[in-house]
């Protein structure tokens, strides 16, 4: 009776194994089915000639080498969508061990993408720097330069190795962990494929309902200057549009709307993307505005509530506000943050400071909720000091 059971047992054990091997070649094949291409959202400048992609890394080390150990394993690119030309079932059984410290433990590494055109240079190391001081998990830059674009972009732009990106423009300042956003792939819904901010949340002096030529996303359209995407899903996803009832990929769509619409288009890629999501509203997923602050949510009036509530998460200085006087609340922070040193004590190298300056721009609308721009700053500051007393 006892070698009954053994044996029974073991041939359990070999159809459950047979089972899980079944279903990764079944969804591997399917992964793998013709017309899974796709693209990433173009530059800024859909007419810019040229530009190059440089990597790099911030933050802990990566868990273990070789090529298997770092594939991409999250939640949306699960331990049986790994290539089988790896390491065979070895890379499928250690992957289903990673998957399962997946489940308690996030994603090891989070994407970071911008493009650096022009004599943004300073501003994009300013914008890196902000990521860098507060995020906790490490950070993986993807950055787009100026050189030979159009030919270099044809072999970067489906990132095909990225399961999640997110994209910022150059004149984004993080004033809170990068990882914080980041956690919102995990509220995405089954449909949903990328995040963004409303472009305004005062209809009364929105730009698109007043005086867009063009399809765009809900009463006051979308800003593409924080966007948060699942890649694998982009990749996957056949959109609706307005030009062919056959639905077409991220990669096929993109240059038909540009031709369709170039001389109806102010903003290039956030007015596609903006008819991209009007087609397909059940794909976005909306955050709030605290998460993508701009001049516009104070310069008429504080009409962020939620900034009010919570204070400022990502500041956006659009509009070249880090660079002029117009706006001294914004530029007040750009040049705290980039006067910062790191390993300088932040609350006397860096807050301190910077309330002072914001005090002297009470005088403007935006410097009358100054508070705002340094709430969640200092939250962030206190948090890290916490986070480095318990690692002692």
């Amino acid at each position: 009776m006892r070698r009954f059971a053994r044996v029974a047992l073991l041939c359990l054990g070999c159809a459950v194994c047979s089972l899980l091997y079944g279903l990764s070649q079944l969804a591997l094949s399917l992964e793998q089915e013709p017309g899974g291409g796709g693209r990433e959202r173009q530059a800024r400048d859909p007419a810019t000639p040229g530009a190059r992609q440089q990597a790099g890394s911030a933050g802990r080390g990566e868990a273990g080498t070789g090529r298997c150990k770092n594939l991409s394993v999250s939640f949306w690119n699960s331990y049986w969508m790994l290539p089988s030309d790896v390491c065979g079932m070895n890379c499928f059984w250690e992957a289903a061990f990673r998957y399962d410290y997946m489940k308690t433990h996030p994603s090891e590494k989070m994407h970071l993408a911008v493009v650096a055109c022009g004599e943004r240079l300073e501003e994009t190391v300013t914008m890196l720097r902000s990521a860098i001081i507060f995020s906790i998990k490490p950070l993986h830059f993807h950055i787009f330069a100026e050189d030979q674009l159009h030919e270099s972009f044809k072999d970067i732009l489906i990132l095909k190795n990225v399961d999640s990106l997110l994209y910022v423009d150059t004149d984004i300042l993080f004033l809170r962990p990068v990882d914080d956003i980041w956690s919102f792939l995990g509220k995405f819904n089954s449909t949903q494929i990328a995040a963004m901010a409303p472009e305004h949340e005062e209809p009364r002096i929105g730009w698109y309902n007043r005086f867009a030529r063009h399809p765009y996303y809900g009463v006051t359209g979308i800003n593409s200057g924080v966007m948060l995407m699942n890649m694998t899903r982009i990749r996957r996803k056949y959109f609706k549009n307005d030009m062919t009832p056959v639905r077409l990929q991220w990669g096929e769509i993109l240059m038909p709307l540009l031709k369709k619409y170039k001389l109806n288009i102010t903003w290039g890629d956030q007015d596609l993307l903006n008819i991209m999501f009007f087609h397909n509203p059940e794909s976005l997923y909306v955050f709030p505005c605290q998460w993508n602050y701009r001049p516009d949510h104070c310069i008429y009036g504080s009409n962020c509530k939620a900034a009010e509530e919570e204070g400022i998460f990502i500041l956006h200085g659009n509009r070249g506000v880090y660079h002029d006087d117009k706006q001294p609340t914004f530029r007040a922070v750009y040049e705290a943050i980039k006067n910062y040193s790191f390993g300088d004590d932040l609350v006397h190298s860096l807050l301190q400071p910077l309330e002072r300056e914001l005090q002297k721009t009470t005088h403007t609308y935006c410097g009358r909720v100054y508070k705002v721009f340094i709430k969640q700053l200092t939250k962030s500051i206190r948090d890290l000091y916490a986070r480095r007393s318990k690692g002692r």
